[in-house]
């Protein structure tokens, strides 16, 4: 009887070592959007019917930007959006070999998206989207419920910051310069 004390006890030891063990693993093996999670890949079309692949940015620092022509914080954003990428788009990182901006718009109407980039002064090349609004399969991967937001992912494709607006993105980038 006591053996089997002994062999029951053990064993439930042995359980509860693999279930926190099976718990503890970490966050940036996973996809997921959390800090430390590998970013979801999205693949999607740019104003001219390119498809544009963000896994294929990595290597650099990039900012995954989501927005819409008819939003007026987003709109309202953009000049610090804008800023921040002339004054890092050359810049030297620490394991990075530069920065880059992928654009994610929740426009329906292309013409409205396209006028948008172009009076805002969007001059990095990486715009897309589906032209599915508030339905885009990128804004349901990332659950953005709300724009304008952001994730900051590493030259692995790790997030390391996300909701970042106005003078965050550039302290932010900073602390990666060389």
């Amino acid at each position: 009887m006591k053996r089997l004390n002994i062999i029951l006890a053990l064993t439930a030891v042995a359980f509860c070592v693999a279930a926190f063990a099976l718990k503890e693993q970490p966050k940036g093996n996973s996809v997921g959007i959390e800090i430390g999670n590998i970013a979801p890949d999205l693949k999607f079309n740019d104003p001219d019917g390119k498809q544009l692949d963000l896994y294929s940015f990595r290597g650099n620092i990039v900012l995954v930007d989501f927005w819409a022509s008819w939003c007026g914080p987003c709109r309202a954003e953009n000049p610090n959006v804008v800023a921040t990428y002339n004054k890092y788009k050359d810049s030297k990182f620490k394991g990075a070999k530069g920065f880059k901006i992928f654009s994610v718009s929740l426009d329906k109407d292309q013409a409205s998206w396209v006028a948008a980039i172009k009076h805002d002064n969007l001059s990095w090349p990486t715009h897309v989207s589906d032209l599915k609004g508030w339905q885009s399969a990128a804004a349901s991967t990332y659950s953005v419920f709300s724009i304008p937001t952001n994730f900051l992912l590493n030259a692995d494709g790790v997030i390391i910051a996300k909701g970042l607006r106005g003078e965050e993105l550039a302290a932010e980038l900073e602390k990666l310069v060389k």
